[in-house]
């Protein structure tokens, strides 16, 4: 059963897909980090699964999504989600390599959305993701390109700061130290 609260304007999930998981796939013999096992299931499939449980609306950027440009990066592919889903009453941006993050999360940072242009989760002092983005954001996200994700958006904005109960939503698996980390947490 969905988690969805009532959100006057419920933001869209863009669930990124779409990196080149390099310095996983060095460090792994060529494994995906997305493709990794996990408790029976990919770790892409672990993310998926905490976005449905939500009830949010999301949309899935892949690398065929981004396959048209020259060495697309996170800033690509966020552009990507939101021209894709550019009516959404906002965007909550999730990276696919965060298995452990929580719905409950992602519902938080939602409704913090309802009165804020910028909204990150933070645990413990370390900020995570899902990074919320209101409408106002649009254009901005839709101009990103390169590397360097939100960052700039997340800054011209002035992100608002949500403490949660989820070390989910910063620990990403861009190491296979980390992987293991997080077969052992869900264990």
């Amino acid at each position: 059963m969905p988690l969805l609260p009532s959100l006057s304007h419920a933001p869209t999930v863009i669930l990124l897909a779409a990196g080149r998981s390099a310095r996983f796939r060095a460090a792994s013999g060529g494994i995906d980090k997305l493709e990794a096992p996990l408790q029976g299931r990919r770790v892409r499939d672990w993310v998926l699964a905490a976005v449905q449980h939500s009830g949010l609306p999301w949309h899935v950027v892949e690398r065929s999504h981004t396959a048209h440009l020259d060495r697309p990066g996170m800033g690509d592919s966020i552009a990507c989600g939101v021209a894709a889903t550019a009516q959404a009453q906002g965007w909550l941006v999730l990276p696919a390599d965060l298995p452990l993050v929580q719905s409950a999360t992602l519902l938080q940072v939602a409704q913090a959305l309802q009165t804020n242009a910028v909204v990150v989760p933070t645990w413990q002092g370390a900020r995570g993701h899902p990074v919320g983005f209101a409408a106002s954001c649009r254009d901005a996200l839709l101009a990103l390109t390169g590397d360097l994700g939100a960052r700039a958006v997340v800054q011209r904005y002035g992100p608002h700061l949500l403490p949660v109960d989820d070390a989910g939503c910063v620990h990403d698996v861009d190491t296979p130290q980390a992987l293991e980390e997080a077969r052992q947490r869900l264990a």
